[in-house]
């Protein structure tokens, strides 16, 4: 059986609740993203804030992998 909090993790950049100044429409990270011109990021914040998520989200988004 799957984790609830795997379950109801957001699965796309409208699925993520707050951060809206970094992946809200217009903004410069999700423009990168849906340009497929994202460099080099780096996250960085306390645990269970949703980092790994997001980096998911995009790697899935770039088609590229994402290893743990």
């Amino acid at each position: 059986m799957i984790p609830l909090a795997e379950r109801i993790r957001p699965r796309t950049l409208d699925d993520v609740v707050g951060q809206q100044h970094l992946i809200g429409k217009g903004s410069v990270l999700r423009k990168s993203v849906e340009n497929k011109s994202l460099g080099s990021v780096i996250f960085w914040g306390p645990p269970g804030t949703g980092k790994t998520t997001l980096a998911n989200i995009i790697a899935q988004q770039l088609s590229m992998s994402f290893l743990l």
